[in-house]
């Protein structure tokens, strides 16, 4: 869903506002969800709270501290849905990013992928997203399009600038007492399942990659997996079996949802 950017005065606000302070370090554990949580993903519409699920996933930019905070106050644990690795035009702070690290089109109207070589440039943008989940009291982060070197994103990505972009998301995340989970990226996990707390899956089934996950759960880390076109009785008894946080949804991710 498109919407108005804001005023750059007000974007500087926001931006400061959401700086660290002393007082905002983190402290104890970070959370770690296990395998066979349940969760909820709604990244459109209104947010129906309803769901009686332990985990909420829900866009960090819509949302408030207070509907953070009276999620919790339900109990659930929330995770700060970003797009890290993808420019969207919508974004109060779209203008901070460079057209020099502007790539092609992600296939999402409005998207474009970055050039992730650029970390002089994205880190700091990044770390103040991350500031806001922070401060918006956000348990946990879902960096999305982890996954440029994979794709036709208009740069010359290698495996090697994805492992290091990725890690710096983590630790950025780690740093602010946020647990960060890894999207997608299937042919990375070996390497990166000790740099997140959890994954984050779109379509294993359809494309019977599901197993690729297993390092997750085998570390005692969730895998909250989403199918779109692949209906519940094709995919559920694997996915109980192999421990996945397994939903069907729309492509829209509104509030429907099945789960297994």
């Amino acid at each position: 869903m498109r919407r108005p950017l804001l005023p750059a005065a007000l974007l500087a606000l926001l931006l400061a506002g959401c700086a660290q302070s002393p007082d905002d370090e983190p402290s104890g554990p970070r959370w770690q969800p296990r395998p066979g949580t349940a969760w909820q993903w709604q990244l459109s519409g209104r947010l129906d709270t309803s769901v009686d699920v332990p985990v909420y996933d829900i866009d960090g930019f819509d949302h408030s501290k207070a509907t953070v905070a009276a999620l919790h106050r339900q109990g659930r644990k929330v995770i700060c849905y970003l797009s890290t690795g993808a420019w969207e035009d919508w974004r109060p702070d779209s203008g901070a990013f460079p057209k020099s690290v502007l790539g092609r089109g992600n296939g999402w109207e409005g998207e474009r992928w970055l050039d992730i070589r650029r970390t002089d440039v994205l880190e700091p943008i990044m770390a103040a997203r991350l500031d806001m989940c922070r401060a918006k009291g956000f348990d946990a982060v879902e960096p999305d399009n982890m996954d440029g070197y994979r794709n036709r994103s208009g740069f010359p990505l290698t495996s090697r600038d994805q492992l290091r972009y990725n890690r710096l998301i983590a630790k950025l995340a780690h740093d602010r007492g946020l647990s960060v989970g890894l999207k997608n990226d299937l042919d990375q996990i070996p390497q990166l399942v000790g740099d997140f707390d959890f994954a984050v899956n779109e379509q294993c089934a359809q494309y019977d990659e599901c197993a690729a996950l297993q390092p997750f759960i085998d570390a005692g880390k969730a895998v909250f997996h989403v199918e779109y076109e692949v209906p519940t009785g094709r995919f559920c008894a694997e996915s109980r079996r192999l421990k996945l946080s397994s939903l069907l949804k729309k492509y829209e991710l509104g509030a429907w949802r099945k789960a297994c």
